[in-house]
């Protein structure tokens, strides 16, 4: 009885969320990217490319310099007290999360829909609700250590996007080494998460996120980059 109620509460606190009907406009918008891609001719979104990547690669590292200061300030990467800097620093993450919405949109745009993976989908959309909550409830530098690293990692992973489309015909050749940051980034994640809560700073939801992520992005380097492609036969 009681798990019942736990799930009906959290169907409620996740529905009443500011940003649950973006995320479902974003789904909706995913289902419907068939639709566009049917009847429509791609878009060339160059300019708006450039100018979106760099404007998140500068975001990120005004969050992930937000974040640092606000941990120093509190004195320990685990504290649970609410911090009002700290609060501004998580409305700014929180923004740019649904300001990266928009790599999905554009990727429809130019019917590039072979990219929107179930990795990609789940990560967005699932940050979306967790940057909200975050902002909500759980502004602490406890919080705030696990977001530096996202933003660090954001800093890289956009400016990496920028100059790919500042120079399309000579993009940087280190995109092997974005999606080896990202997992360093999870499995430092999930050590933080578990050595909280082991010693009570952490729920083990922390734990579990963290987990589906390194599965998902580690599934994703395996095949892009390790699987060797099968021979076909003529």
């Amino acid at each position: 009885m009681v798990s019942y109620l736990t799930i009906l509460w959290l169907i409620y606190y996740i529905t009443s969320l500011q940003s649950f009907p973006v995320f479902c406009g974003y789904l909706l918008i995913i289902a419907l990217s068939g639709l566009w891609q049917k009847y429509t001719s791609r878009l060339n979104l160059r300019p708006f490319l450039i100018l979106h990547n760099f404007g998140c690669c500068l975001v990120s590292l005004i969050t992930l310099c937000g974040f640092l200061y606000g941990v120093y300030l509190s004195g320990s990467i685990y504290s649970k007290t609410p911090s009002s800097f700290l609060k501004l620093c998580f409305w700014l993450y929180w923004t740019t999360k649904n300001v990266e919405l928009l790599d999905t949109v554009f990727m429809i745009l130019r019917h590039r829909s072979r990219q929107i993976s179930f990795l990609h989908v789940y990560h967005h959309s699932s940050m979306l609700l967790l940057s909200n909550i975050a902002y909500n409830s759980y502004y602490w530098p406890a919080i705030a250590s696990i977001l530096a690293l996202n933003s660090f990692v954001h800093v890289v992973l956009y400016l990496y996007y920028g100059l790919s489309a500042l120079r399309p015909q000579n993009p940087p050749q280190w995109k092997k080494q974005v999606t080896q940051i990202q997992i360093l980034q999870f499995v430092f994640g999930f050590v933080l998460a578990f050595y909280g809560y082991a010693n009570g700073h952490y729920c083990i939801y922390s734990i579990f996120y963290n987990s589906t992520m390194m599965v998902l992005f580690s599934n994703f380097y395996y095949h892009a980059y390790v699987k060797k492609p099968k021979l076909k036969l003529k």
